[in-house]
C-alpha cells in the first residue's frame, strides 16, 4: 500500500486542467536541492508548489485520518458501523463553518470556527454522556446521537435563514466537501493537529487490541481500559475535527476503508491500522483525482465517496456480512 500510495502521489501530480510533465515534476520537486538549470515556465512552478501539491499532500491527509478514526471508533466501541462522526465531530464542524460563512468569514475564520465548534461538540458529548448511568460506552453513543441532531438542526435553521444568493450556495457546497480551494496554511493546520492525534494512536495499538477481547480480559492482561478507551477517543476525535474543518463533509471513508483492510491483514489492529492509513490516503487521493478530472465543472468529493462507498460496503454486507 505504500508503494502504490507513493505511485498515486506521482501520477496525480501530471493529472489537472493546466498540463504538467514527468519530466517538469521532477525538475520542479529537485530543483530546490539540485539547483540544477531552469527549463520550465513559472507558471508551471506556481501551480506545483501553491495549487497541485498542497492539495495532493491534504487528500492524502484528510484520507489517512479519516480511516484511522473510522479504525478506532470500529474497535474501541466493537461497533462495525461507527464511523468518524459517531461523537458528532462532523456535526458539529458543520455547524461551526455555517455560522461562519453566515457571519460574512471566509477561509480561516471558516477553519477555525468549524474547528472549534467541532471540538465543543465532543467536549459536550463527553459530558453528557461520561454522567449517563449504565454502560459509559452506551451513553457516549446516544449522547453523540442526540447532540448530533441538535448541531444538525442548527445548521439546518442557518441554511433557512441565509441569504439565498450568496451564503446558502457557500454553505451547501462546504457542506457536500471538497478539496479545491486548499491553501498551504489548511495543510500545515491540518497536519499538525493530526500528527498530535495519532501518534498516541500509533503507540497503543496493542493496548487498542486488547480492548477487543473484553474488559475483564483486558483489566487482568494489565490494560486500564477507561484511561485506553478516553485517549484513543479524543486523538480519533481530534483528527476528525482537525481534517472536517479544513475539507468540509466527507463521508463514508471511516466506516468502508477499515472494513476493507481487513480483507488482507485481519482485524489485528496492530496491523490493521497503518493499513487503514495507507488505504484511507490512496482511495481519497484517487477520488480527489477523479473529483477535479472527470467533467469540467469540479464534482465535491464528498458527494463521490459517498457514490463510491456506499455500494461498496453493500458488496462486503453480502460478501462477509455473515461471517
Amino acid at each position: 500500500m505504500g508503494v502504490l500510495l507513493v505511485a498515486g502521489v506521482f501520477l496525480s501530480f501530471f493529472l489537472g486542467k493546466f498540463s504538467l510533465g514527468p519530466k517538469e515534476v521532477i525538475g520542479i520537486l529537485t530543483s530546490p536541492i539540485t539547483g540544477g538549470e531552469t527549463f520550465w515556465t513559472s507558471q508551471q512552478e506556481q501551480v506545483f508548489w501553491a495549487i497541485r501539491l498542497p492539495r495532493i499532500l491534504l487528500a492524502c491527509l484528510v484520507g489517512c485520518a479519516l480511516a484511522s478514526a473510522g479504525c478506532v471508533y470500529q474497535a474501541v466501541f466493537e461497533n462495525p458501523m461507527a464511523a468518524p462522526d459517531f461523537l458528532g465531530a462532523s456535526s458539529g464542524a458543520a455547524f461551526g463553518a455555517a455560522l461562519a460563512i453566515i457571519m460574512g468569514g471566509s477561509g480561516v475564520k471558516i477553519t477555525a470556527m468549524a474547528f472549534a465548534f467541532s471540538m465543543a461538540t465532543i467536549l459536550l458529548v463527553y459530558a453528557v454522556g461520561s454522567r449517563a448511568p449504565g454502560n459509559k460506552t452506551v451513553g457516549l453513543v446516544l449522547a453523540g446521537l442526540m447532540i448530533s441532531s441538535i448541531a444538525q438542526a442548527g445548521t439546518s435553521f442557518i441554511k433557512l435563514v441565509a441569504d439565498q444568493t450568496n451564503e446558502l450556495p457557500a454553505i451547501t457546497y462546504w457542506l457536500m466537501g471538497s478539496l479545491s480551494s486548499t491553501k498551504t496554511e489548511d495543510l500545515l493546520f491540518a497536519a499538525v493537529v493530526v500528527l498530535l492525534g495519532i501518534l498516541p494512536i500509533f503507540g497503543m495499538r496493542w493496548h487498542i487490541n486488547v480492548l477487543t477481547i473484553g474488559e475483564q480480559e483486558a483489566e487482568t492482561m494489565g490494560v486500564s481500559v477507561g484511561r485506553t478507551r478516553l485517549i484513543a477517543l479524543v486523538a480519533a476525535t481530534l483528527i476528525t475535527a482537525a481534517v472536517v474543518s479544513v475539507s468540509g463533509m466527507i463521508g463514508w471513508v471511516g466506516l468502508v476503508i477499515p472494513h476493507f483492510c481487513r480483507k488482507f491483514t485481519g482485524s489485528n489492529f496492530r496491523w490493521l491500522l497503518p493499513a487503514s492509513m495507507l488505504t484511507g490516503a490512496l482511495f481519497l487521493l484517487l477520488v480527489d483525482d477523479v473529483s477535479r478530472n472527470l467533467f469540467a465543472v469540479e464534482i465535491p468529493i464528498g458527494i463521490l465517496t459517498a457514490m463510491i462507498g456506499a455500494p461498496f460496503f453493500l458488496y462486503l454486507i453480502f460478501k462477509g456480512g455473515r461471517k
